[in-house]
């Protein structure tokens, strides 16, 4: 954002604009406020109190786990559960960070049947994913409003304008040049601001999805007593290859529990 910024002002200084002109209170009022309104209008309260939340969030990039230490995790559990069983777990389980994770640990350490884990953890997934996916939607649909709000406080700027048709010509182009300052907040609001943080927010939704997937993997292997090198090889796939754990890892866990 604030390279956009500098890009932006940078090349209106140079071609011999002055910020100052940029500076418009009743534009403003009418782009950001009018945008805010519409978007409000469209969308549950609910789901618009959550503005400032999903606005933080694609700031610092989300709050979800980092996908190798969740693998190195899952796979160092695969590995004393193999040796000590699944209730030797359950210390482990209720440190666990990531929420979707511990949930999931501490259902199968209490012994819930497969197919209704993966049920549970799945409906979990794909509801966290929706709520993200409707937060993301609220700044696309704002996006959308914010230009066509710029052209009419441009219009609504002209009429005042040509209202008083008859004065001074110079007068007459700050005038002008005023109303078009309207639509550069719309346009601006719109490309700086709304749709590249409902790009950002598609990106972490589809982000954390992997991790959760890779963690249901994971947890589904471990109650199924798979070998933690199994269990480490089927969690890589979910890592990008230059974030995957070390092929040669050699672990006495891995050895113990191959033997």
């Amino acid at each position: 954002i604030v390279v956009a910024v500098i890009g932006i002002l940078g090349g209106f200084i140079i071609e011999g604009g002055s910020p100052m002109s940029l500076f418009n209170i009743p534009g403003f009022m009418i782009v950001v406020v009018g945008t805010l309104g519409a978007t409000m209008t469209a969308f549950p309260l609910s789901t618009t109190l959550g503005i400032p939340g999903a606005a933080i969030r694609a700031i610092t990039g989300g709050s979800g786990a980092e996908p190798r230490e969740m693998a190195e995790q899952l796979v160092e559990m695969a590995d004393k559960a193999r040796r000590e069983g699944l209730l030797s777990l359950e210390e482990e389980a209720q440190k666990v960070e990531e929420p979707f994770a511990r949930k999931g640990l501490m259902l199968m350490i209490d012994g819930t049947d497969p197919e209704a884990l993966q049920s549970i953890l799945e409906i979990d997934m794909d509801q966290e994913a929706s709520r993200l996916k409707e937060q993301a939607e609220i700044w696309k649909v704002g996006s959308g409003f914010s230009p066509t709000l710029g052209v009419l406080g441009a219009v609504m700027g002209l009429i005042t304008v040509l209202s008083g048709l008859g004065g001074d010509v110079a007068a007459l182009g700050h005038g002008i040049a005023v109303a078009f300052v309207a639509t550069f907040y719309g346009v601006g609001l719109a490309n700086v601001l709304l749709l590249p943080i409902n790009m950002k927010l598609m990106a972490i939704a589809t982000e954390e999805r992997q991790v959760r997937e890779m963690i249901l993997e994971g947890i589904v292997s471990i109650q199924a007593g798979d070998n933690p090198r199994i269990v480490k090889e089927k969690l890589q796939g979910f890592l990008a290859p230059g974030n995957r754990l070390p092929e040669d890892e050699e672990d006495e866990g891995f050895e113990a529990a191959a033997a």
